[in-house]
């Protein structure tokens, strides 16, 4: 995926499930969804274990979520991305954005045979910083 549809992504979307989100702040997907969260984003957190993050009602799974979702942004390890692929296309998401170190290209693959855009190893806080910071 091009650099304008990173652009295009991080402009047209502003509702983004953040699966794997952790309640702990030193970890990475709490400092980029709270960043995303500070930016204007609105945030649905995706943690089985939790039932708030960052003020924001926790969801057990994508299904779970009753709102839209158009970015699904995934801090999961490699194996687990078929099935979060599967749920981000049942729920009619728009973007899949597999973070910085997190590697499927069979999902990739699914994903966009459904339809939906991918972002794949790259930190979705450094893409839209670089952006705000033209």
């Amino acid at each position: 995926m091009g650099k304008a549809d990173i652009k295009d992504i991080i402009t047209r979307y502003k509702t983004i499930a953040v699966v794997g989100l952790s309640p702990d702040q030193g970890k990475p997907s709490f400092e980029v969804a709270a960043y995303l969260q500070r930016a204007g984003f609105r945030i649905i957190p995706v943690n089985p274990a939790c039932q708030e993050i960052l003020g924001e009602r926790c969801y057990p799974t994508l299904a779970d979520i009753p709102d839209e979702v158009e970015i699904v942004d995934v801090f999961r390890r490699a194996e687990f991305l078929p099935e979060v692929v599967e749920q981000a296309i049942a729920k009619g998401a728009k973007v899949v954005w597999m973070q910085e170190g997190i590697v499927n290209q069979a999902a990739a693959t699914r994903a966009e045979e459904a339809g939906l855009a991918v972002v794949m190893d790259l930190c979705l806080l450094k893409e839209h910083h670089k952006l705000a910071s033209r």
